[in-house]
């Protein structure tokens, strides 16, 4: 196969991770050791950066920053949920990649970031430009499918499983069998980070908290929630309960969500923890519900990073450049669990059509009967995934992260109207 010459460019996109920054350290460092690649680029803020031809001269960057985008939350390169609508915007995207020699795209997202990745990907093949795209997994929501698992998942629930415990001491304290603590988690159309949270039991310790789990693949049942958290205050202190925004009810509805759409048309959702606190408050007398919602600070908490995904985040950046060196294109990068006891990953491949706006839901089997609680199948599963800690740089007490020069790269084309 004859070598590809030419110019890379790195996109981010949709909702920040604690690790997005490291896979796209990973592909930085990666592309850096591969003479058929001239120049290395980043899009700012997505596909919004290409149209309007805002990009980035990322082998400028000191060697120091790459290295600390490794433990740096948010997306370096800015990002967006702009959807592609229109024919004009795609003939826009392989302008922009014609003028700047753009020969190896990556994005680094989420379900529909590799929808709009395979989209661009076969104009270029019907224009006969040859390009070579790969998708980057990422979403702490974990719903990825042909993937394992995704980078952002294991940091998330890291992340969470220790605000329990924390929560719970507090909890501890201050109830009288009287206190109902709700925490409510990101995932909108599964309950892979709620699901997480029973990562903070300790073993053989079945009513350590949290007491609770209600996820968006087991409709809830308001009379069952009523019963159990009174059974809970029987028995302990407090009843601390974890739900995902993407609560439903038996008829499919979100128990809590906007009328509001984003532009993929999806929900916006925030307030199953509310919804839940009023049924519970107004249903059992005497009871205090208190609500808490680490919101983006669950996605941003790069201080409180699972070690494995980092390291797993960065290897799937530089296994994207790899296989786009090998010829491959229309892929993403996956993340595949080796069979023997003792934990390890590689990684994988899998069409971008196959992943493109499709979601992989928590297994039932991984939940216990009661609906509210996960059994040794899951935490088998999650466990790994949260091993190991990151060293953040701190100054003056306060953690440092990277920041990028972000050396603009000259235009060349007319301005595109968004």
């Amino acid at each position: 196969m004859a070598e590809l010459v030419g110019n890379v460019l790195v996109g981010q996109s949709g909702g920040p991770t604690a690790v997005i920054n490291a896979s796209l350290a990973g592909i930085i460092a990666e592309a850096l050791n591969h003479e058929q690649i001239e120049e290395i680029y980043g899009t700012l803020n997505g596909v919004l950066g290409i149209l309007q031809e805002d990009l980035i001269d990322l082998a400028s960057e000191s060697q120091q920053q790459i290295r600390a985008l490794k433990h740096s939350p948010g997306a370096a390169l800015g990002t967006c949920r702009y959807k592609l609508k229109k024919q004009a915007d795609f003939e826009r995207v392989l302008e922009v990649f014609k003028a700047h020699n753009i020969r190896y795209f990556f994005y680094i997202g989420g379900n529909d970031s590799q929808d709009t990745a395979d989209k661009i990907s076969k104009l270029a093949q019907q224009q006969g430009y040859e390009l070579r795209v790969i998708g980057v997994p990422k979403t702490i929501d974990n719903d990825l499918p042909s993937t394992d698992h995704t980078p952002g998942y294991g940091s998330v629930i890291k992340y969470i499983s220790g605000v329990v415990r924390e929560v719970a001491a507090d909890n501890e304290a201050m109830g009288q069998g009287d206190l109902v603590s709700i925490i409510e988690v990101m995932g909108r159309s599964a309950g892979w980070i709620a699901a997480g949270a029973a990562l903070a039991k300790r073993k053989d310790h079945p009513h350590d908290p949290p007491h609770l789990i209600y996820l968006p693949e087991i409709p809830f049942d308001q009379a069952k929630c009523l019963e159990d958290v009174k059974r809970i205050l029987k028995r302990e202190k407090f009843c601390q309960i974890v739900v995902a925004e993407g609560l439903v009810d038996s008829d499919g509805n979100y128990v809590a969500a906007d009328a509001a759409t984003d532009a993929f048309g999806h929900a916006q959702l925030g307030g199953a923890g509310d919804a839940l606190a009023e049924i519970i408050g107004s249903n059992i007398p005497g009871v205090k519900c208190r609500v808490a919602k680490p919101g983006l600070i669950q996605r941003s908490a790069a201080t409180a990073a699972s070690k494995t995904d980092v390291e797993e985040a960065f290897m799937a950046g530089e296994a994207a450049v790899e296989a786009a060196i090998d010829g491959q294109t229309d892929k993403m990068v996956t993340l595949l669990r080796g069979d023997k006891e003792t934990y390890t990953c590689e990684t994988g491949l899998a069409p971008l059509s196959d992943v493109a706006n499709s979601i992989k839901k928590l297994p039932r089997e991984w939940i216990n009967e009661d609906g509210t609680s996960m059994n040794f199948q899951f935490l088998r599963y999650a466990q790994p995934l949260i091993q190991g800690e990151v060293t953040v740089p701190h100054d003056n007490g306060v953690p440092v992260f990277a920041k990028l020069d972000k050396s603009r790269v000259d235009k060349v084309l007319p301005a595109y109207e968004v």
